[in-house]
This record gives structure tokens, sequence and C-alpha cells, in this order.
């Protein structure tokens, strides 16, 4: 058997911010053809090693060697390693909403006419954005804006647009992060089909099943170091084996129990009787339809379902009228009914809701993680309406201990911190505000197992000190592991209850699957 060609080899790569060292002395080698996984906590450095590569970090402002193709490389901005053929997908996808498809393809990659002096050649872009939309199995019309397509098809236009650079090696950072099951399933598919047709993959992820399913080789990054890369060809790496390379230890419960004198209470927190909301752009069209569930002092109720189901629009909706403007129902919060019209409210009548876009709509990214920490009760940190900055830093810290944020200080702006991190200062936010019920919203999207131990933690304390949370997760083992009772949706309507006892993937994707008629996904 022929040995495979080594496309790419970093060598004692060292980066520095200020006095913070980011990477120290991290080796990677990939070979050619093959995918290749990179996995570590969040602030492990995976991402900050794959900016070096690809030159969003030029050369200087690291230590160490890029050798690709047998060439030492000396990148000092994006557009060198792309005219070698490699391409970065960022988790935060770089495109123009109100741009088409096409557009957006070949933005700053122009298809200009010969002899044109750098005018477009609009036929021939439209034509060859849709050669590339068919390889990679996007079946829309090319001239089709950014905003009427979903997540998943956005994300196979960047890959598009990357084909279009004559890609050798491509990057994808967190790539199926805020897809469905089944958009993911069908972008590892096209990677596996890349694979096959000779291209050279790193794949950056936190779904470790993701992992061990289409990596060829699995390297670990721990505190800006190499650990180990695993060969994974056989596929016979368990996700315990790579969780163990990145925390530094076998976690042997993924999902902690509570102390056994925990109880969860008769008494009902949150109770929503025939819940209606209508879309805001087509308001015949129901996103809730007759939805009631009741939350009890002490208990994590999940709430399970496909994307577009209606469960953010219900959460939202519910934390005073933040997504649509027609919505009829009933709220009860500690047994009175309660009118939450807008979300200093919902705040004051006790209820709070976490977003799952913690960078658009939770944190404030240029502001410092105290300010972030205090947002949503500034009134427990002012007096006569003027902040207390000093009692504001003070409650910070707390809150900074508290949860075990992991940063320099808490001065330090939340922007810079890691996704599990930002998760923890989003949670400490609303902690803050003293709510008794919490809607967390994909409370572990985008972070690591590590990370994610730690704020199911923070769950378990939080129904320990009698507040009710009600989660909405797209996976499907958190919801199981988490849950004390789960409820099912499906196109608006609750589809499903059932205790964890009684809850497995099979019984709630029934539940799903009858009211659907037939499999499907529904995008957001």
């Amino acid at each position: 058997m022929t040995e495979q060609k080594i496309l790419l080899k970093m060598k004692n790569i060292t980066k520095r911010f200020g006095k913070v060292t980011a990477l120290k002395d991290v080796n990677l080698e990939v070979k050619e053809g093959e995918v290749h996984a990179l996995v570590g906590e969040n602030g492990a450095g995976k991402s900050t090693l794959m900016n070096v590569l690809s030159g969003v970090y030029p050369y200087g402002s690291y230590e160490g060697d890029i050798i690709f193709d047998e060439e030492t490389c000396k990148f000092t901005q994006i557009h060198d390693s792309e005219d070698k053929g490699i391409v970065i997908i960022h988790q935060e996808l770089a495109l123009v909403p109100y741009l088409s498809i096409a557009e957006n393809m070949f933005l700053g990659n122009e298809r200009t006419a010969a002899y044109s002096n750098g005018v477009i050649d609009w036929p021939r872009t439209y034509q060859r954005a849709k050669e590339l939309m068919d390889l990679v199995g996007l079946e829309e019309d090319p001239h089709t804006l950014i905003k009427d397509i979903g997540v998943g098809k956005q994300q196979l236009v960047e890959i598009a647009k990357a084909i279009s650079k004559n890609c050798r090696l491509l990057i994808l950072d967190e790539p199926t992060a805020s897809l469905n099951e089944s958009d993911s399933q069908k972008l590892l598919e096209l990677i596996d089909r890349f694979r096959s047709e000779g291209m050279t993959s790193i794949i950056i992820s936190h779904k470790l099943n993701e992992i061990s399913y289409i990596a060829n080789s699995i390297t670990v990054v721990r505190d800006g170091s190499t650990i180990e890369t695993l060969d994974n060809n056989d596929h016979n790496v368990s996700e315990d084996r790579i969780i163990a390379g990145m925390v530094g230890r076998a976690l042997t419960d993924r999902f902690p129990k509570r102390k056994p004198e925990h109880k969860i209470s008769d008494e009902v927190l949150l109770e929503v009787n025939n819940w209606n909301v209508s879309h805001p752009l087509n308001p015949d069209r129901k996103v809730n339809d007759n939805v009631s569930i009741k939350i009890h002092r002490g208990e994590v109720v999940g709430f399970a379902g496909l994307m577009g189901a209606g469960r953010t629009e219900f959460a939202k909706s519910l934390f005073g009228h933040s997504y649509g403007t027609k919505i009829h129902g009933e709220v009860k919060i500690n047994g009175k009914v309660v009118h939450l019209n807008n979300v200093r409210q919902a705040i004051e009548a006790g209820l709070a809701y976490v977003t799952e876009d913690r960078k658009g709509d939770g944190l404030v990214l240029e502001n410092p993680i105290s300010t972030n920490m205090t947002l949503a009760n500034l009134e427990a940190v002012s007096e006569h309406m003027v902040i207390d900055k000093d009692l504001e830093l003070a409650k910070a810290k707390e809150l900074k201990q508290d949860l075990n944020v992991k940063c320099a200080s808490v001065l330090q702006n939340v922007g810079n911190l890691s996704g599990g991190n930002q998760q923890k200062v989003l949670l400490a936010k609303w902690m803050f505000a003293e709510p008794d019920v919490l809607i967390l919203d994909e409370p572990t999207r985008g972070i690591d197992v590590g990370a994610k131990y730690e704020i199911y933690c923070l769950i378990n304390k939080l129904v320990e000190a009698g507040k009710a949370v009600l989660m909405i997760s797209s996976e499907l083992p958190e919801v199981l592991g988490m849950s004390d009772r789960i409820y099912v949706m499906n196109e608006g309507k609750i589809v499903g209850e059932m205790p964890r006892s009684e809850a497995s993937q099979e019984s709630i994707m029934s539940a799903i699957l009858r009211t659907s008629g037939k499999k499907k996904s529904v995008e957001q």
C-alpha cells in the first residue's frame, strides 16, 4: 500500500497575544486526500491555529513554519493562502444577506469579461455559480438572495465559494453547529464525496459523533499544545477516548446527577395555555398553534423538535412578545395570570430567556464582561439611576467565581472569550436577574464537552435552588440526559409529552413523524 503524501506540515507554531500564549510549539501533519479533525475544548487554540495557517494572522506575528505541498509558506494575508488552494470557512458565515447566491459566491473573486477593464461578466458569473451549486447539491436559483435561504443552504454556498478558488485544502470551523441533523448528515456526505475525489479537509467540531464518523485522523489540542494525533481510518476511536485527550481525564458521566435529596415540587411555576403566535410577515400562518405547557418548581423540562418546529418562536413570544405581534393565550407565573407585553415586564415577572444567538442577541461583544453580566438587572448595581461601578465590579467577580468563567479580568471584553466562556457570561447575566423560570435556547451550541458539563452542573444547581428550567435543544442525547419531562413540538404544535423514564430518541422521533406524515427536515 502506497503511503499517503503529507500535504501540510505546521511545525513548532507559537502564537502570543500580549502576555498570553495561545499556541505553544504546536505541530500538525495532514495527509493528502484525508479528512483531518482538530478537536479540543473552547480556548484550546484550534481556531487560532487555523487563522495562522490561512494568513488571518500574518507571517511574522507567530513563530514556526508552515510547509504546504513541500514548500515553506509565508502568508501575509488570506489571499496568499487562497492562491495556494487553502480556503477556510469560519463558523460565522461570511455572506451578505441582501446579495444573491452568485454575487456572494464570487465576492472579491469576480468573473470579469475579457478586455473589459474590470467590468463583471454577469452571464458568466451566474452560469459558473449554477455549475458550482450543482456540484455541492444546492438546488436554488443563483439569483436568490442569501436572506431567503436557510442556514444549511448558506453553508453549501460557502463551500461552493471555496471550490471556486481552486481549493486543495478546505478548512471547516464548526460547519454543523447551526444545522439540524438532516442538514448535518448531508454536509458530512458532501465532505466524504470530496475526499473520494481527492480533496483534503480539516474539520473543527465539538460534535464528536460526527468526528468519529467522518475523520481519518484526529489531532487533539489542549491548552495551546498538541496532545496527540489518533488514527481513525477504521473508525475505532471512541468518543470517550477523544474526550479523555481533550480534557486530560476520563469523563465518566456526561450528564451530572442531581443531589439524591432533590425533589420536584408539585407547585407549578410556569403555566402557558392555548398559546397562539402568527408569523410576523404572514399573519395567516401560525408558528405556534394552541401550545399548552406546565413547568414545576425544581424541574427541568426539555423541548425537543426539528429546527423550524416553532420552539424558539414560542420562547421569544413568551418573553415579552420578542417574536411576532399577533399573539394570543394565557400565561401564569407562580399561579398568577401575567401579561408580558415587553421584555421588562417579563423580567419583572420572574422570566428569563437565554437566546440561542449569544453573539448576535445575547451579549454586547465590545463591552466588558462586568457590564454584560449586570445588564439584565441594573437596578441591583445602581442608586438613583446611577451605576455604582465598584458594586458592579464586585458582583461581576462573584459571578465569575460562581460560574468558573476563564478570563484575565472581568474588565476584559466579552468578545475576546472562547465560546464556552461567552455562554457562561450569558447565563450569569440572566442568573443575576434572579428569575424564577429560565428558558435556555440551545444552551450548549458550539461549545466543547468540558464546558457543556459545567453548564449542565449550573442547570442542576438552578433547579436544586427551586428554579424551573425550560431547555430547548436540538441534541436529543442532551434533552434525554438533562430533562425530567419532555415536550415534543412539531409544526408549531405540542405533539408529545413524556417523562424521562419513558423517553428515548426513538419515541421522540416517532412523535414527530406521526404528525408529519413523513420524515422531513424543516429549515428555520
